[in-house]
């Protein structure tokens, strides 16, 4: 295995472990989108997980790491519009203040958006 600097991704060794954290997390996010919808509910696990997950890829991916191991941008968007017709719909129901609510909604788009937008700054195409 190879070693081009001292960093901690910088070797052979550490890329491939870094790009099976990357399929991991992606591959979750893969996994509950396509699973039941009441998994993806805000006071859920994967409500709460999907989006920790993306964040995590989004920094890695801001960071220099991983880019060619994301998933398309339209992949990303329907991601989103699914995500957020769950949350939209359900938000309701655990009573949140208004203010928290839109913070909330915020966040989570802007979530999703990093994302797509740290692939495109990385040159990926689809």
């Amino acid at each position: 295995m190879g070693t081009w600097g001292s960093g901690n991704f910088e070797s052979d060794t550490a890329a491939e472990h870094l790009t099976e954290i990357i399929d991991r997390l992606v591959g979750e996010v893969a996994e509950a989108m396509a699973g039941d919808p009441v998994g993806l509910e805000p006071d859920d696990y994967w409500g709460v997980a999907v989006p920790c997950n993306l964040e995590l890829v989004a920094a890695l991916t801001e960071s220099g790491y991983v880019a060619d191991r994301l998933p398309s941008a339209e992949v990303i968007e329907g991601w989103k519009e699914t995500f957020m017709a769950i949350w939209e719909r359900t938000i309701d129901g655990l009573a949140p203040k208004e203010t928290y609510k839109a913070e909330r909604r915020a966040t989570l788009i802007h979530t999703f958006d990093r994302l797509t937008q740290a692939r495109t700054r990385a040159g990926v195409s689809d």
